[in-house]
């Protein structure tokens, strides 16, 4: 799973984080990859996604943060028109992660691909992907990956 993250970062111009999943990344990845000191958390294979994300540039969509670091730059104002600038500058495509941030990009038309990737626990709580999204969006199968964990990885494109 970490392994194919990576290389998906890696095809990616930039990450477009909301605050709270900036943050989130930021506590769990950037001190492993610059100090080399692992929290007891994590394994020897974590270290190369630990690294690929903290030299990823990224865009941080903030209403509330001051200031952003790690590689990062603050988005702020109408999201629509600077996702849609970002996408323009952008070469090879832009990397979304969260919950909020890419509903109100599904909203706004702004997603050409997902990537849904399906974990085999049932946790009966949390967040709920793409909830209250005004009307379906429909969406055609481009590949699939199965990983050793049990877990899958199914990439869509925009149906047409």
């Amino acid at each position: 799973m970490h392994r194919n993250a990576a290389e998906n970062l890696e095809q990616a111009d930039a990450l477009l984080f909301g605050r709270v999943t900036y943050e989130m990344m930021e506590a769990a990845w950037r001190s492993p990859a610059r100090t080399g000191a692992r929290p007891g958390w994590m394994a020897d294979w974590m270290v190369p996604f630990a690294r690929t994300i903290d030299a990823a540039k990224k865009y941080v969509v903030s209403s509330t943060l001051d200031r952003v670091d790690w590689n990062a730059e603050l988005v702020r104002g109408d999201l629509g028109k600077a996702v849609q600038q970002l996408k323009r500058e952008s070469g090879k495509g832009l990397f979304v992660g969260g919950v909020k941030l890419p509903l109100a990009l599904a909203e706004l038309g702004l997603i050409d691909e997902y990537e849904l990737v399906v974990q085999p626990i049932l946790a009966g709580h949390g967040p709920t992907l793409f909830a209250g999204l005004s009307k379906p969006i429909d969406l055609k199968l481009v590949s699939r990956r199965e990983f050793g964990s049990g877990a899958v990885a199914m990439r869509y494109v925009l149906r047409r």
